[in-house]
């Protein structure tokens, strides 16, 4: 499971672009927690320390406690919209969380077992259809990745969701299919080397027939 991470944070009094402004010249990021039965409640944060949980590569996939006047309130974070062209983070949304509610995210893939692949071992390279997997689950057991063996595939198997055992608390968002989560596939030199073949093989006419073609062609015309 993703690490909880705090973060203090402070009423918001006014809402508004002009306020939102202002605080955002001042070092604060407006962030808004809602959801939970109960009414949405406006708050700042700072950036410096938004950022740096940013950073960590799994802000969005972790409980957050925001702690406002000292009160910690169970968080995950929805939405984080940044400035278009300087990246800073202008608004946050926070999700609150019930003691037993369950949530949508989406969690990183890790593939193990590339030693055991036949298909890798002879120079196959993993085509991945999907880095992330949408999951519902549990929000007191977030998995901070799903590791997928890829042990005993060759090239042209694939891993289909229906194969990954996912923790316990957890299911996979999207049920109407068997989706494909990464394929194994011939390396990129050896299907070009095919083509080659294809292009310039037995098969395909010599220069020196086409040329041949065409005069006979002239020859036929002039009489």
């Amino acid at each position: 499971m993703s690490d909880a991470l705090n973060l203090p944070a402070e009423a918001r009094e006014r809402a508004g672009k002009g306020a939102s402004r202002a605080l955002r010249r001042e070092g604060r990021v407006p962030a808004v927690i809602y959801g939970g039965k109960e009414e949405p409640q406006m708050i700042h944060v700072e950036e410096k320390e938004l950022v740096r949980q940013l950073m960590t590569g799994h802000f969005m996939n972790s409980i957050v406690q925001v702690e406002v006047g000292g009160k910690p309130v169970r968080t995950i974070p929805k939405d984080v919209a940044l400035h278009p062209v300087s990246d800073r983070p202008t608004h946050v949304d926070f999700f609150r969380l019930s003691k037993d509610a369950k949530i949508d995210v989406s969690i990183p893939v890790v593939f193990t077992g590339e030693a055991d692949s036949p298909g890798l071992v002879k120079g196959g390279v993993l085509n991945v259809v999907r880095h992330e997997l949408e999951l519902v689950c549990a929000a007191d057991k977030i998995p901070g990745e799903i590791e997928i063996s890829v042990a005993g595939k060759d090239v042209g198997d694939a891993v289909h969701i229906s194969e990954v055992q996912l923790p316990e608390g957890s299911e996979s968002a999207i049920t109407d299919r068997d989706f494909t989560i990464v394929t194994l596939v011939a390396p990129s030199a050896l299907k070009q080397s095919e083509g080659d073949t294809t292009e310039e093989g037995d098969d395909a006419p010599a220069a020196d027939e086409v040329e041949a073609t065409a005069q006979k062609g002239d020859d036929e015309g002039e009489e």
